[in-house]
Protein backbone atom coordinates (compact mmCIF):
# COMPACT_ATOMS: atom_id res chain seq x y z
CA UNK A 1 0.00 0.00 0.00
CA UNK A 2 1.13 3.52 -0.65
CA UNK A 3 0.89 6.47 1.74
CA UNK A 4 -2.46 7.46 0.22
CA UNK A 5 -3.91 4.05 1.10
CA UNK A 6 -5.35 2.86 4.41
CA UNK A 7 -5.73 -0.71 5.65
CA UNK A 8 -8.35 -1.19 8.33
CA UNK A 9 -9.50 -4.29 10.18
CA UNK A 10 -13.08 -4.51 11.44
CA UNK A 11 -15.22 -6.78 13.59
CA UNK A 12 -18.98 -6.37 13.28
CA UNK A 13 -21.29 -7.65 16.02
CA UNK A 14 -25.04 -8.14 16.29
CA UNK A 15 -27.33 -10.12 14.00
CA UNK A 16 -24.78 -10.26 11.18
CA UNK A 17 -24.67 -13.94 10.20
CA UNK A 18 -27.37 -15.61 8.15
CA UNK A 19 -28.58 -12.29 6.71
CA UNK A 20 -26.32 -11.94 3.66
CA UNK A 21 -23.86 -9.64 5.42
CA UNK A 22 -20.75 -11.00 3.68
CA UNK A 23 -22.17 -10.71 0.16
CA UNK A 24 -23.54 -7.25 0.95
CA UNK A 25 -20.16 -6.16 2.33
CA UNK A 26 -18.41 -7.45 -0.78
CA UNK A 27 -20.79 -5.46 -3.00
CA UNK A 28 -20.33 -2.25 -1.00
CA UNK A 29 -16.53 -2.63 -0.89
CA UNK A 30 -16.32 -3.24 -4.64
CA UNK A 31 -18.49 -0.17 -5.34
CA UNK A 32 -15.99 1.86 -3.30
CA UNK A 33 -13.00 0.31 -5.10
CA UNK A 34 -11.62 -1.39 -2.00
CA UNK A 35 -9.48 -4.52 -1.77
CA UNK A 36 -9.62 -6.96 1.13
CA UNK A 37 -11.83 -9.70 2.49
CA UNK A 38 -14.79 -10.53 4.75
CA UNK A 39 -15.61 -13.72 6.68
CA UNK A 40 -17.88 -15.15 9.37
CA UNK A 41 -16.27 -15.90 12.72
CA UNK A 42 -17.14 -18.76 15.07
CA UNK A 43 -18.27 -16.33 17.77
CA UNK A 44 -21.11 -15.01 15.54
CA UNK A 45 -19.33 -11.84 14.44
CA UNK A 46 -18.16 -10.87 10.96
CA UNK A 47 -14.49 -9.92 10.43
CA UNK A 48 -13.17 -7.90 7.51
CA UNK A 49 -10.13 -6.05 6.21
CA UNK A 50 -10.52 -3.08 3.88
CA UNK A 51 -7.73 -1.44 1.88
CA UNK A 52 -7.92 1.63 -0.30
CA UNK A 53 -8.13 5.41 -0.24
CA UNK A 54 -8.81 6.70 3.30
CA UNK A 55 -12.12 8.36 2.33
CA UNK A 56 -13.42 5.13 0.76
CA UNK A 57 -12.37 3.10 3.82
CA UNK A 58 -14.15 5.60 6.10
CA UNK A 59 -17.28 5.39 3.94
CA UNK A 60 -17.21 1.59 4.20
CA UNK A 61 -17.09 1.76 8.00
CA UNK A 62 -20.19 3.98 7.92
CA UNK A 63 -21.95 1.45 5.66
CA UNK A 64 -21.11 -1.36 8.10
CA UNK A 65 -23.28 0.26 10.77
CA UNK A 66 -26.34 -0.17 8.54
CA UNK A 67 -25.70 -3.54 6.93
CA UNK A 68 -28.09 -5.35 4.61
CA UNK A 69 -31.83 -5.77 5.23
CA UNK A 70 -32.32 -8.22 8.08
CA UNK A 71 -29.09 -7.30 9.84
CA UNK A 72 -28.99 -5.58 13.21
CA UNK A 73 -25.52 -4.19 13.91
CA UNK A 74 -24.74 -3.56 17.58
CA UNK A 75 -21.02 -2.74 17.28
CA UNK A 76 -18.30 -2.05 14.72
CA UNK A 77 -14.79 -2.30 16.15
CA UNK A 78 -11.97 -1.07 13.89
CA UNK A 79 -8.19 -0.98 14.01
CA UNK A 80 -5.35 -0.11 11.65
CA UNK A 81 -3.73 -3.10 9.93
CA UNK A 82 -0.36 -3.47 8.27
CA UNK A 83 -0.84 -6.40 5.91
CA UNK A 84 1.21 -7.10 2.82
CA UNK A 85 -0.81 -9.95 1.30
CA UNK A 86 -4.27 -8.70 0.36
CA UNK A 87 -6.31 -9.88 -2.60
CA UNK A 88 -6.46 -7.35 -5.47
CA UNK A 89 -10.27 -7.46 -5.33
CA UNK A 90 -12.56 -7.62 -2.35
CA UNK A 91 -13.68 -11.18 -1.66
CA UNK A 92 -15.58 -13.40 0.75
CA UNK A 93 -13.36 -15.93 2.55
CA UNK A 94 -14.04 -18.80 4.93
Amino acid sequence: MTDDQRILGARISGRVQGVGFRAWTQGQARKLGLAGWVRNERDGTVAAVFAGPPAAVAAMVEHLWQGPPGASVSAVETWDENLADLPPEFRVTR
